[in-house]
């Protein structure tokens, strides 16, 4: 008899152990996930490194979308809605990276033309050279 009565408190104490464990992982869970900072930083930067790559001038929408989402991510930080803020401020680095990459392709394109150009006025200059002789 007197063994059983020393179990049993020894399990309360640990079916009670057990129970404060697993309201501390709960509330650990249930906790909101901190700001983004990362993510909006990488935004941020995204944004700049095309605005710096004239993205103004070849990729204005894409642009103008990318800040409208770091605007948004910015709002959901506020109102403490963390995780669609991280995803606003993902949405938003895609964005600009999207615009950076567009800004290149249009310069390549501009240089690629004027290459072109040259080439054919090189060309050109060589045949009329040819005539002459």
């Amino acid at each position: 008899m007197k063994f059983i009565s020393e179990v049993r408190p020894t399990r309360a104490l640990a079916l009670s152990l057990m129970l404060l464990l697993s309201l501390g992982l709960l509330s650990g869970c249930m906790s909101s996930p901190k700001a983004p900072s990362e993510s909006m930083s990488e935004a941020r930067e995204a944004i700049t490194r095309t605005e710096q790559a004239d993205g103004r001038q070849y990729a204005s929408g894409e642009l103008d979308e990318a800040r409208r989402k770091l605007k948004l991510a910015e709002e959901a930080i506020t109102r403490e809605e963390m995780i669609e803020a991280k995803q606003l401020a993902n949405e938003a680095k895609v964005m600009a990276n999207l615009a950076e990459a567009k800004t290149e392709s249009a310069k390549a394109k501009e240089i690629n033309k004027e290459m072109e150009q040259g080439a054919k006025a090189l060309t050109e200059e060589m045949n009329r050279e040819g005539d002459r002789k």
